[in-house]
């Protein structure tokens, strides 16, 4: 339930950077990660400080997922701003579960379930026929070539998110609380994106609408967004998450449609309707929770309070 709240938010995204088209992807997508990482690390202060020992001790999987953190907004957006709201989404998100599955497969040695490949395939099909019902932006520059590399954005942002979920899921896998995990990831992301902001970012501050828009981009849907998305990496694997998360893709769409003004033919809603069906099948099971024996509420606050404390897996 909260990586399907974050996704939720997560849609809203494409949507809200279409009301500062003066602002350029690379500056929308480093405020809202970038800040928003910033965030997160801030928000986490006590818990990095109490759990420094263990995050320096993984220092190499630490740099990765920040790496990724900042590749992935840069990568994203400019998806979106050159193939459309609707088909950057749905390829940026809906390659993601194929790209961790694989990693999860190459780096950990764990096999796929026949329910995990059956819920993938329906999801990842559906999303397909999003994307082939999409349109680039009226507009954007290049035409088809424009749409191609926005496609070609969009495969590199799902490696990306697959990545930094997949290292976020270790980290917290080898002890580390969440919130520990997840400051510490985007934190040092969100300082890696900030040059970039420092570049490009001068239109957010040439109206209050960029920068209203900048400002819900970091604190909503990534801010609040990767903090639900943290406390379920900490009791589902990357792979079911970022299946989870296709859901990102329907609500993008809808926005699109609703919002945005782009239109959605037939075998694109049907699409949709796949994508929603998908993720009752990847959806963990009772016995799948009790396996992982998820920490109580008050548990993981107390592990994140406690300096040596280590959340249950």
């Amino acid at each position: 339930m909260c990586v399907a709240a974050a996704s939720v938010l997560w849609g809203t995204t494409g949507t809200a950077a279409t009301f500062a088209p003066s602002v350029s992807p690379l500056a929308v997508g480093a405020v809202a990660m970038g800040v928003g990482g910033l965030l997160q690390a801030l928000y986490a202060a006590n818990a990095i400080t109490g759990q420094w020992p263990g995050l320096l001790a993984r220092w190499r999987l630490v740099s990765l997922g920040a790496v990724a953190v900042a590749v992935y907004p840069l990568a994203f957006y400019s998806s979106m701003r050159l193939s459309g709201v609707a088909v950057g989404t749905v390829v940026s998100i809906g390659s993601a579960p194929v790209a961790a599955a694989l990693i999860e497969r190459f780096a950990d040695g764990k096999l796929l379930t026949r329910r995990w490949i059956a819920g993938a395939v329906l999801g990842v099909s559906g999303a397909a026929l999003l994307s082939f019902a999409g349109h680039a932006p009226a507009g954007s520059p290049g035409g088809s070539w424009a749409s191609l590399a926005g496609i070609a954005l969009g495969l590199l942002a799902g490696a990306t998110y697959a990545l930094y979920s997949w290292a976020a899921h270790r980290l917290i896998g080898g002890g580390l609380s969440s919130r520990a995990a997840m400051g510490a990831v985007f934190g040092l992301g969100g300082v890696l994106l900030m040059p970039v902001l420092a570049v490009t970012g001068r239109p957010l501050l040439e109206s209050w609408i960029n920068f209203s828009v900048g400002a819900y981009m970091a604190l909503v849907p990534m801010f609040a967004g990767y903090v639900l998305f943290g406390w379920g990496l900490a009791r589902i694997r990357a792979s079911m998450a970022t299946g989870i998360s296709l859901l990102e893709t329907v609500v993008a769409a809808l926005l699109a449609v609703l919002v945005v003004g782009e239109r959605l033919p037939p075998h694109g809603w049907l699409g949709a309707a796949v994508v929603l069906f998908s993720l009752f099948i990847l959806a963990p099971r009772q016995s799948a929770r009790v396996t992982l024996r998820p920490p109580s509420p008050a548990g993981e606050r107390l592990a994140e309070q406690q300096a040596g404390a280590q959340p249950h897996e």
